[in-house]
């Protein structure tokens, strides 16, 4: 892939100030996949997290992670209207798109190398966490500031259109319509409940499902370093040597990362997010991870592109 004069020079600055990554000692592969078509539209208009993979590209992202692969997919095209045979937004068409994404990550995975999926809206979890399957992975580390945990038993599916990116857990754990938990290869679920780690939840709870969750108010009291210990004690514990990791950038406190659907506090700072997700690779059971919903049209003088790409840099860089 070609850099622009721009680009190239934003890649120079980011490499010098995060260090150069090699998860879990293999090269890392970036995958671009621009899609909201998880998110509800504002109005009569689309959200533009599809943007955030370019607009981090631009700022230097494949320099500081050492990427010498950059993959980049076609944008999807988002539709108002419901789709046939589904109740969930653009639901045919993120089947599509998780199945394309799915087959790069594999590829990827059997090349021995770290992929890293830049979304986009929290979709790009299905298409990352099925592709990580195919290619012999196991289990889910969640990382969002909300469970997304809405199905047909929690919420009216006749009165709204679902949303994926509300519902990327419970779809990935095997709950809401066949179409988004039913995957060629590995059927269903991508992952089980007793295989899922929740992480930075700011409200509501996960009980009466297997799923260990970690709220955000939690892992701040006990501290980053003490929670990790834990969540890495229970991958162990269920020998999770290949998770999928994914991190909803709305799991940032609103004070420091507001360009996002959904901002709330309490939330991590760059720092604890950093270290969170750097405990992770340097357990060396993850393999592979996305990082979703920042939107550049919420951050029009591009003030948080390059705090993201330094901390999702120091966090790969295990």
């Amino acid at each position: 892939m070609k850099f622009t004069r721009r680009q190239f020079v934003l890649s120079a600055a980011a490499a010098l100030l995060a260090p150069a990554a090699r998860a879990n000692g293999k090269k890392v592969s970036l995958v671009l996949a621009p899609s909201n078509l998880g998110l509800s539209p504002v109005g009569s208009k689309q959200q533009g997290a599809w943007r955030a993979p370019q607009t981090l590209l631009d700022a230097g992202l494949a320099g500081a992670l050492d990427a010498d692969e950059v993959i980049s997919l076609e944008r999807p095209q988002y539709q108002f209207e419901a789709q046939p045979g589904t109740r969930i937004r653009n639901g045919v068409s993120i089947r599509a798109f998780s199945l394309q994404l799915g087959e790069k990550v594999a590829g990827i995975l059997r090349r021995d190398r770290f992929p890293v999926v830049i979304g986009g809206d929290c979709s790009v979890l299905l298409g990352g966490l099925y592709g990580s399957r195919v290619a012999g992975g196991r289990g889910l580390v969640h990382i969002d500031g909300h469970s997304d945990f809405y199905h047909p038993s929690n919420y009216d599916t006749s009165r709204r259109l679902g949303a994926v990116a509300g519902m990327d857990l419970a779809l990935a754990s095997g709950r809401g319509e066949e179409l988004l938990t039913s995957w060629p290869e590995v059927g269903k679920p991508l992952a089980t409940d007793a295989d899922i780690i929740q992480i930075g939840q700011r409200d509501g709870d996960l009980s009466g499902t297997g799923i260990t969750q970690w709220t955000v108010q939690r892992v701040l009291a006990k501290g980053v370093e003490v929670a990790m210990r834990a969540v890495i004690a229970r991958l162990q514990s269920r020998a999770l040597d290949k998770v999928w990791v994914h991190v909803d950038l709305d799991v940032l406190d609103a004070g420091v990362m507001p360009a996002v659907d959904s901002p709330g506090s309490p939330g991590f700072d760059y720092a604890q997010l950093s270290a969170l997700i750097r405990t992770l690779c340097e357990s060396e059971r993850v393999a592979g991870a996305d990082f979703a919903i920042y939107d550049p049209e919420r951050d029009p003088n591009v003030r948080y592109a390059q705090p993201l790409v330094r901390c999702i840099a120091a966090g790969i860089s295990a």
